[in-house]
């Protein structure tokens, strides 16, 4: 298969801020076109779209494409199970959902080491192996955000596990949190295939500042900076799939245009990504890709993805508070947050969500 994935986490919305808006139509458009140039990989999960992604990609994909034109992956949420007749439960939904008899690629969610020991308790690696042996699973691995070294108990302790989706992009490369060069070469180490999500940082590698712009533009000026980001990705060995969640045919177009004949970053590209993170760094923005699980915990309703998107807005001089208005006027406000931390317990970026809410209320 072609390096790009086509991630169903971020499709393009009817009405901006409901986020199980999803306009079918661009969807499938956009679908279209993404065969039609000869990729194949796409990636869902059971709560993406607020649990409407599975049955886009059924109308858009499934219903409308032949099975054997296209590679499906979708994915066992661990933290929702908490009876052993969940992981059947959902598995069968999902197959339902999705309209299809098999799953190409299927991982066990966003693991980490609270999620290892609920999924070896309920048995979620026995059932998953099972369904394989069945045919319902042709290629069996699980996405991650925890530590190198919890990655390598994982693929120690089950060395079944085929292929690793992990969070890689070149301002993570060295990030002491999310030590994305540490999970690379750990699941290098192990032989593993690696996926990877969240090139270009939920969009933040997209928008980046004008001087990361200015570097870019003296080098390439027709590449994009999202396409540094994601040739950043395609670039390393062993990866065999780079996911963007595409929103629209003008991001997809440009993926597309560059991936459809690859060609790996040289050595002097790759030290300009270096410089460029080194500045992206040097601001003060909070590292949110919009992801959402936050929003999933919390007790109060808080907007989060929302008021840390306002709390960047400000720090570039932009005006932020009638995003507020139109984003976050139904939701909770961050000057509410309990600390209860559950966002934190699930925030793939390791953000200080806490602290950094109370400093959104006091000066947004």
């Amino acid at each position: 298969m072609k390096k790009l994935g086509f991630g169903c986490m971020r499709l393009p919305l009817k009405v901006k801020k409901i986020n199980s808006s999803i306009d079918m139509t661009k969807t499938e458009e956009m679908v279209d076109y993404f065969i039609n140039e000869g990729f194949t990989y796409f990636d869902t999960a059971y709560m993406y779209h607020d649990g409407r992604s599975e049955r886009a990609v059924r109308e858009a994909l499934v219903h409308r494409h032949e099975r054997q034109t296209f590679i499906l992956a979708d994915k066992m949420p661990v933290g929702m199970l908490v009876t052993k007749g969940d992981t059947s439960r959902i598995f069968r939904h999902q197959l339902k959902k999705c309209g299809v008899e098999y799953f190409d690629y299927y991982l066990l969610h966003a693991l980490n080491a609270k999620y290892l020991e609920r999924a070896e308790k309920l048995g979620v690696f026995e059932y998953l192996a099972k369904k394989k042996s069945e045919g319902r699973i042709k290629k069996l691995g699980f996405s991650f955000h925890d530590s190198a070294k919890v990655l390598d108990r994982i693929l120690t302790r089950h060395p079944e596990m085929e292929f690793v989706q992990l969070q890689i992009n070149y301002l993570d490369w060295e990030d002491e949190k999310v030590q994305s060069r540490l999970c690379y070469e750990v699941a290098r180490k192990h032989g593993k295939d690696i996926i990877v999500m969240e090139p270009v940082k939920g969009g933040k590698l997209a928008d980046v500042p004008e001087k990361v712009k200015e570097l870019f533009a003296l080098e390439h000026p027709d590449w994009s900076p999202a396409s540094w980001a994601v040739r950043f990705c395609a670039s390393l060995q062993g990866v065999i799939c780079v996911l963007s969640g595409m929103s629209d045919m003008a991001q997809l177009k440009d993926n597309t245009g560059y991936m459809k004949d690859f060609e790996p970053l040289t050595q002097k590209e790759t030290d300009i990504l270096k410089t460029a993170a080194a500045i992206i760094k040097n601001e003060e923005t909070v590292p949110c890709t919009s992801c959402r699980y936050c929003t999933a915990s919390c007790p109060m309703n808080i907007a989060i993805p929302e008021y840390f998107t306002a709390y960047n807005k400000r720090l570039a001089g932009e005006d932020y508070k009638l995003y507020l208005e139109e984003r976050a006027k139904d939701k909770g406000k961050a000057s509410e947050c309990i600390g209860c931390r559950k966002c934190e317990e699930v925030c793939p970026q390791h953000i200080e969500v806490v602290r950094l809410l109370k400093k959104c209320g006091e000066i947004l």
